[in-house]
């Protein structure tokens, strides 16, 4: 996986820190598995892709718990933003 991948990874698993305690272990276990599905994404442009798809589905989950998704997630979404110019 690439190091904006990893970085990703990372920021992911900080914003499941920040939801209710009896559903941290679902959602991280769910992005480890999606994160470990793309670890050999290659293409620039996939990544952007995945990169997206990671803040649009966090985006959702920290709003279905009442949680500011747009200010949680603002590294997560510049990582993608980032990358999307590739």
């Amino acid at each position: 996986m690439s190091n904006a991948g990893l970085r990703a990874y990372r920021e992911v698993l900080r914003l499941v820190r920040r939801l209710p305690a009896e559903t941290r272990l679902y959602y991280a276990k769910y992005a480890r598995e999606n994160f470990v599905n793309y670890r050999d994404l290659s293409a620039d442009d996939d990544l952007a892709a995945l990169l997206r798809r990671a803040y649009t589905h966090a985006s959702w989950v920290l709003s279905k718990y009442s949680i500011d998704a747009e200010k949680a997630a603002a590294r997560l979404k510049a990582l993608g933003d980032g990358h999307a110019g590739r």
